[in-house]
Parts: C-alpha cells; structure tokens; sequence
C-alpha cells in the first residue's frame, strides 16, 4: 500500500470499523491523465463490508463512504471507485 492509501484506509476504518477493508492504489493505470498530473495519481479503488451499509442503498453507502473522505478529493483522491457490502 501507498501512504496515501494507509491514511484512506486509517479514515475508513475509524469511520466504520469494517470487518473487511481493501484500498487499492490504481494510479499507476492513469499516468498521463490530466487529473493524474495534478494530483500526482490519485485513482483508488475501495471495497468495504460494514455493519454501518446494512439496510442502505447502494448510493447510501456510497455518500457515507464520500462524506467520510471529503477532504482528500482534490489534494489527494482524483477518483475513487467504491465497492460497499452491508453485513
């Protein structure tokens, strides 16, 4: 894992103390890419089961998954892909 994946998977663990977390940092797949350029990468992929999905849509999941890693888009997150399991 990168640094910049540590810390969103620090930031999605204490948010929804997930029993399975997987950050992958893709960024790598994106070199070239204007937004890639600017952010230095910044392409993730989040697969995340957590009790807190559980009874929420899919779009649900994903805004609370967003909300919690609001302040990293931009500086640090150019894109993210989120994949969201209730238990």
């Amino acid at each position: 894992m990168s640094a910049r994946s540590d810390e969103i998977h620090h930031l999605l663990m204490q948010a929804f103390n997930p029993s399975a977390l997987q950050v992958e940092d893709e960024s790598w797949k994106h070199a070239g890419h204007t937004g890639a350029k600017e952010s230095g990468g910044g392409h993730f992929v989040v697969h995340i089961t957590a009790a807190k999905f559980s009874g929420k849509s899919r779009i649900a999941c994903h805004r609370m998954v967003n909300q919690t890693l609001k302040d990293k888009f931009g500086p640090m997150i150019h894109a993210l892909s989120i994949h969201t399991k209730a238990l």
